[in-house]
């Protein structure tokens, strides 16, 4: 299989180490930093798995945060926060991004997607505020739906391709 760079949005991350004082301070303290130095994303799909209480997500968070992306979730263009409480791994983090931008993204987290779909609603209740954003999850309120449902209406309708997501715990629905 002949892999395409084509799509690679995000290439490499590296840890800034030399730039961290203290790694028996959160969020360096975590198993998943102790010895992390780099990583090389897959021009398709890259899985970051391990076990529970690794920093998967924490780390997740610092990348899409390193983005632009609000640490709880949506696009770029989300900014709202239920309670600020992200880590600051991302100011540690050098992200190289590919030389192609992506047409559309997103950042899933499944413990606070009921906060990105409370911010949809507000949003779409402004009558000066354009389209209406629920349309590209299909046109019905998230909140009107199974936790399930609102899910599969995220992944079905509103992740559209040629794409950068960052999708922290998806399967928490299923």
């Amino acid at each position: 299989m002949k892999l395409t760079t084509r799509n690679q949005y995000l290439k490499q991350m590296y840890l800034l180490s030399e730039e961290i004082s203290d790694f028996d301070r959160f969020p360096f303290n975590l198993p998943l930093l102790k010895y992390f130095k780099e990583l090389d994303f897959h021009p398709n799909v890259t899985y970051i798995i391990g076990e529970n209480g690794m920093g998967k997500s924490t780390l997740l968070e610092a990348i899409a945060v390193g983005l632009g992306f609000d640490p709880e979730g949506g696009t770029s263009n989300f900014n709202f926060s239920g309670y600020f409480s992200h880590s600051n791994l991302d100011q540690f983090l050098r992200l190289v991004r590919g030389v192609y931008q992506p047409k559309d993204h997103f950042f899933f987290r499944a413990e606070t997607f009921y906060n990105v779909a409370t911010n949809i609603e507000e949003l779409d209740s402004d009558p000066l505020g354009g389209a209406r954003i629920v349309d590209s999850f299909g046109g019905k309120s998230l909140h009107e739906q199974s936790h399930g449902e609102s899910f599969f209406a995220a992944f079905n309708e509103r992740f559209r391709g040629n794409g950068l997501y960052i999708l922290d715990e998806p399967e928490a629905a299923l």
